[in-house]
């Protein structure tokens, strides 16, 4: 299947591992440019240079608390490439641990980074992408969220927090920017086998029995990997998905009972 990806150009945020490198990868693969963004400029790089370097990937360091980052990223985009078709937002999970012991610190931090910081790099995206309407190549703004939208998850209470709230932003920018051909979507990963994932299961003092509990709810039986992630998140951002707006996708082999 041709997802239409060829020349296309996307902003990856949090793509230096894990799932954001995985989306980069298979955007990649099939044809796409990307800018891939890390804490630092040589996570970055390293990343960029893993994914082929120019021309079809650009590292750059980026901090999305930072309120200038949307902006730079997006102009890079568009200074390198000449356009930018989509961004798909990931950053790092907030600190874990229960309701009662978060400071007020943490949830601020947190707040900056993973709410305002995701809805100032969709801001921006849409501004670089203009009005697409009566356009044949739409833009798209892709949320990774998490499961924790619909269910919460045990000591993750920020998380559990801030994800919901993201998760109906994203539905209200896809009301906002339907009309200009741009398309909002979000992906809800759970249990893939990323470092991220492995750190949570530690914390409860036994990883192999944490993942053995986890993978007995999961109707397929296994944590999910990065590069299926991938490809769901690369379908969701291309052409091939051009009627799927404001739509929350999981990505968790079938762990999620609601509808």
């Amino acid at each position: 299947m041709d997802l239409g990806l060829r020349d296309r150009v996307y902003l990856v945020t949090g793509a230096t591992r894990g799932l954001g490198f995985a989306a980069a990868r298979a955007l990649v693969d099939d044809g796409a440019r990307v800018v891939v963004t890390g804490r630092t400029e040589e996570r970055a790089g390293k990343a960029a240079a893993e994914l082929g370097g120019l021309p079809h990937a650009l590292g750059v360091a980026a901090d999305n608390a930072d309120s200038g980052t949307a902006e730079r990223l997006t102009a890079a985009a568009v200074s390198r490439f000449g356009r930018l078709d989509g961004v798909l937002i990931s950053v790092g999970g907030p600190p874990a641990g229960p309701v009662m012991r978060m400071e007020d610190d943490q949830w601020r931090d947190a707040f900056e980074s993973v709410f305002l910081g995701a809805v100032r790099l969709a801001r921006a995206a849409a501004n670089a992408m203009g009005d697409r309407s009566g356009d044949d190549e739409e833009g798209v703004i892709g949320f990774v969220l998490s499961t924790s939208v619909v269910s919460p998850i045990g000591g993750l209470a920020i998380s559990n927090g801030l994800r919901p709230g993201l998760a109906m932003t994203a539905k209200t920018l896809a009301d906002e920017l339907g009309p200009r051909g741009i398309r909002v979507v979000g992906l809800l990963p759970a249990r893939i086998d990323t470092d991220r994932v492995r750190e949570l299961d530690a914390l409860s003092g036994d990883a192999a029995k944490a993942r053995a509990g986890h993978e007995a709810g999961i109707p397929l039986g296994r944590y999910g990997t990065s590069e299926e992630f991938g490809k769901v998140a690369a379908f969701l951002l291309s052409p091939a998905a051009s009627y799927l707006t404001g739509v929350m996708v999981p990505v968790d082999g079938g762990a999620l009972r609601a509808l």
